[in-house]
Formats: C-alpha cells, structure tokens, sequence
C-alpha cells in the first residue's frame, strides 16, 4: 500500500476520508514516527504506542471537535496530537519542542483540559456532559481513562455520579494490565476476570455501579474498534468501552519491558539500552536510588519500617528487585495518594514506621490528609518528597515549587528542607525513630551531593538553624537547594571585602527565633528558596523581622503556572544565582 501523505493530515476529518486499508497504514506509520521521535527525544513511550488504533477509530467514529473527547493523565495522546493539526512535531525533528506532552487548550480546540494528573477524566467528562443536558446539547461525550487511573478515589467518583446522567456518557477504559509499573488494587481481579471472559463475567463493577457494558478483547485492531465505538455513538444511556490493549505495541523492547518504557529518555530502539547512560558509580548519583538503598537497609534492620508508593516505585528507587526483597514491607496502593497518607497514618498508629515518598506535584492531591488524618491526629509518618525545586519536572502539570507554601504552614506538621546528601540521610533517619510528629523531607533537587561545610545532627526536633559561617551587615538565609548558591554568594562577597553570615535553616516549618533575634540589627538579610515567595519560608522570616532594622529581601519563584521553562532562565529571572545574590546583598549595603 502507498505510504500516507502525513503532512496532509490536519484534522481528523482527513482521517474520515480513509478505508481500513488506509487507517490500518496510517496506525503503522504514526507508530513508526513516535518510535523514531521517542528514541532520539524521549518521553511517554508505552502509554502512546498502545494507543495508535483506539485514538485512530475515536476521531475516526466521532465528530471531533463537536463532540468532546477527555484523555485522562494524558500522557497517551501523541497520536491524538498528530491527526489533530500537530503532526510535524512528531516527524520533524526540527519541531520536536513545539508541543507539549499533555493536551493543553492553548494548543488545540480537539484538547479539553490541561491534564498531567490521574483519574480526573471521568468527572470532567461528567460535567461537560451535564451541561450539554442543561443547555439541550446534543454532542457525544467520552471519557478516556486508563485502568491504572481507575484506582484513584476521583475516578470511582466520577463512575458512581456519570452512571446516574441517565443520557449520552461514554467512558473507554484503556486496560493494558499496567500503571506505571503493575497495578495494585482489588478491582485489578474484576478486570482480569472480564478479560479472561471476553467481558461476559460477573460481577462487573462497572455494572454494578450503573452503566451499560461493552467489551474488545484485542484494543489493537482497528475493525474492531471502528465497530464498537459506531455501536456506542449517540447512545441514550452512560456506558462503558472496556479495550484490552498492548502497553508499548510495536516496539519489543517497550512490550517486554513496560515498567522501565511506561516514560523514558532516549534510547535504542533495536536493544532498549539509553543512549546518554551515565558512568556507573559506586555511590547514587541522584535521591531516588539513594532513597532507595537507605530504605532498603532501613527495613531490613528494623521489621516496624515501611516504605509506601502511590504508583510510583520507580520515583523512590524501587525497582522490581527492590521491591521482591521488601516484600510486605514495600505498599504500593496504586494512583491513590490519599489512601497512601492515611495507610501511613494508620500504620503509624499501629506501632509501625511508615515512610512514603511522592513526587511533590503528586503530594497536593492528599492535602486534606495530610492536613487531617496525619498532623492533627499528630501520627509520626515520615513523607519524602521528590522533584520539589524548580529543577524538577517542569510541565505545568507537574510542577514542583509549590510545596513549601502547601505544607510548611500545617500545624503540627515539621517540613525538613535538607542541604545535602549527608543531612538527608540524618534528617530521614530521625524522622523514622521519632514518634512525635508527622515529618516532610524535601529532597533538594535531584543531584545527591555532598557538602561538608554543614554540621549533620541527630535530633531535628527543634528548629536550630546550622550558622554556618558568621558575618557583621548581611546574613544569606539559604533552604534546602538553594543553599550551595547562596554559600557561593558568600563566596563572592569575601572576596570584595563583604562578611556575610551564612546559614542553613533546614526547617522550613517553624522559625529559629534566637537565631533571627541576633540578625535584628543587621543591614540586610536575604532569604532564597526554591518555591514560590508568597507563602513561603522567607515570609516567614520576613514577617518576624518586621520590626526589625534590617531590609529583608525574599528571593524565590513567582506564584504562576509556569510550562517547560528554561531553568537557568527562570532561576536568572528570580534573581537566584549566586551573582545576583551577591549583587543583591551588595545593593542593599549601600
């Protein structure tokens, strides 16, 4: 068959023009551009090759834009981005950068919401088609959600309201028998029971909670597709599409391998092997495999320590062999933070020492737990938290500078901000043997480096700020990772004459009031973090300063969305590299 003119497709109009022979070539194509795209750029490789043929026959069957398609987490909608007018920035290298890797309105009409969480689609979808009932609309609306996403809480909501429509709902449940890694849960049994059946067992949650039911036992055949989705197309009634599709199809590699190719840098495509690997080191390099040898030690020598995951092990340098050493001792409740907080609450109340890790723009969605079931009932649960600085993530859905202002300012909850690997360590072994209080250890960036200018204690308990060199007119307030740039600042300072007193604050959460009280009389003092100012830490030492003499600067991020920004730009646009910390310092001597 004749290779399809990609570069002509820019709407799925084009795609409606086509036989199955043509889509059935378009599919291998698309296919073989993301392969070519992901190997040398990286990304959400599983998740979008598994799902060619289902976003082919959706805009292929229904009248999109009219009609109204939700991918849930989105990180599956490469394909969907290609026959909706983006197509060269996934076959023009040149082009790469020029879309994100969720849907995001700003880029297209056929993209509803910006999504990079999990399990909203079900909801979302739920109101946008009650109001097409309120306003007499007459559009089909689909909700597109993977089975890893049906174990968070909000997707089981969303089913046990979007079954009560009683009008035209449309939920495709995208089983590929895969979260991140595997999945956890007792509706996973429902599942694999209706898969072994060809949709025909019972129970079937999904009847259960009200909705019709449909099944397609292979969800990489196009005909198939095409036909269940016509079958479903202005149905009167909420129903649900159950496809059972191949994680990572196509490439070999990303079908025997799912965890490790559910999102990846790029690689070889014949061998799977990253073609930027690091030199292997006898130490970790970065805080998740170090999280995980700590961890993997810790449990071992103590029964009562448990590691918890919210569907993320990879995150907290778990791999599949980490994870069979622990054994009962490692808990992953699926995409579920709020059930991972109050298993932790709930552990530690039972006498055991749980520690969970979440990447930091995860960790909001469990605020009311945290805030709740885990300060105010005052369980000694220890949180780890990953990618929390501005040289994270760096989608607008997966930022991760908001957390200090999140978190810090819940009573009874102590937030750790550690400077190095060295007091990540201590600060994380201390907030396992305490018993007091809840703990937040926020990893400062993703390199774990050293730095032995800091005094390592053994007891967090108090807010003792470390003074780690002392000055006479201006004091450098540095947390977490921005503390090596304002140690660099001091640097610079000495050598144009300026002493600047320097320190680690290391908790984030409470003040160091004898500390502040010596810095009254100072000219300046600068705070530096790396979350956003309003809310943050600095304002709190600003706040106490406020009678004071001194000029307080708060260095930080602005309290905006921001979405794929150049770190070195954002962190010159805030004014924290070492220079204009020194420069700022300077100016406020004048």
């Amino acid at each position: 068959m004749n290779e399809i003119d990609l570069s002509a497709i820019k709407t799925p109009a084009d795609i409606r023009k086509m036989n199955l022979g043509q889509l059935t070539q378009l599919a291998a194509e698309l296919r073989a551009n993301l392969i070519k795209k992901l190997s040398v750029h990286g990304g959400h490789v599983g998740p979008n090759l598994g799902m060619v043929e289902a976003v082919i026959a959706l805009h292929y069957v229904f009248d999109t834009p009219d009609d109204k398609i939700v991918f849930d987490v989105s990180h599956q909608t490469y394909p969907h981005k290609m026959i909706t007018g983006r197509m060269e920035a996934f076959t023009d290298a040149a082009h790469y950068d020029d879309v994100t890797g969720y849907t995001n309105p700003a880029e297209s009409p056929y993209d509803l919401f910006s999504l990079g969480h999990t399990s909203s689609a079900v909801s979302l979808a739920a109101g946008l088609a009650k109001a097409r009932d309120l306003r007499g609309g007459k559009e089909n609306v689909v909700a597109v959600i993977g089975d890893g996403s049906l174990s968070g809480g909000v997707a089981l909501e969303g089913l046990d309201y979007g079954a009560t429509l009683g009008s035209n709902f449309i939920v495709v449940v995208n089983d590929n028998q895969m979260s991140i890694a595997e999945n956890h849960g007792g509706l996973y049994a429902d599942l694999r029971l209706l898969r072994n059946t060809n949709g025909t067992a019972e129970p079937n949650l999904f009847r259960a909670m009200g909705f019709g039911y449909r099944y397609v036992n292979y969800g990489n055949d196009l005909r198939s597709l095409i036909e269940m989705f016509r079958s479903v197309k202005d149905i009167d009634h909420p129903v649900v599409v159950h496809i059972n599709t191949m994680k990572g199809m196509g490439l070999p590699v990303a079908e025997a391998d799912k965890e490790n190719f559910h999102f990846s840098g790029p690689f070889d495509p014949e061998n799977g092997a990253p073609l930027h690997e690091e030199a292997p080191s006898a130490e970790p390099q970065d805080y998740s495999s170090l999280f995980g040898s700590l961890m993997s030690r810790r449990m071992k020598e103590d029964s009562r320590v448990v590691a918890i995951t919210a569907g993320t092990p990879g995150v907290l340098g778990f791999d599949k062999e980490r994870r069979r050493q622990a054994g009962s001792q490692f808990v992953d409740v699926g995409i579920a933070e709020q059930t991972a907080i109050d298993l932790a609450a709930g552990l530690a109340k039972g006498g055991m020492r749980p520690v969970a890790g979440f990447v930091s723009s995860f960790i909001q969605r469990a605020y009311d737990q945290i805030s709740q079931d885990l300060a105010l009932n005052k369980q000694a649960a220890t949180l780890v938290i990953f990618y929390g600085s501005m040289f994270g993530m760096n989608d607008e859905t997966h930022l991760g500078f908001f957390d200090i202002a999140l978190l810090s300012n819940i009573p009874g909850l102590t937030f750790l901000a550690p400077a190095s690997r060295e007091e990540f360590e201590a600060m994380l072994d201390w907030s396992i043997r305490q018993t007091d209080v809840p703990v937040v250890v926020r990893t400062p960036g993703t390199i774990a480096a050293t730095n032995p200018s800091l005094k390592i204690v053994d007891d967090y308990s108090r807010p003792v700020y470390d003074i780690v060199r002392e000055g006479d007119d201006v004091a450098l307030i540095g947390a977490g990772a921005m503390f090596g740039f304002t140690q660099q600042a001091a640097d610079l300072l000495a050598a144009k004459g300026v002493k600047a007193t320097l320190i680690n604050p290391r908790n984030l959460s409470a003040l160091d009031t004898d500390a502040l009280d010596k810095l009254k009389s100072y000219k300046a003092v600068i705070t530096a973090e790396d979350g956003i100012i309003d809310g943050g830490f600095g304002q709190k030492v600003a706040s106490y300063l406020g009678d004071a003499s001194a000029k307080v600067v708060n260095l930080g991020l602005p309290k905006e969305f921001l979405n794929r920004y150049d770190y070195s730009e954002l962190q010159k646009r805030c004014g924290l590299t070492p220079e204009q910390i020194a420069q700022t310092a300077l100016d406020l001597l004048k």
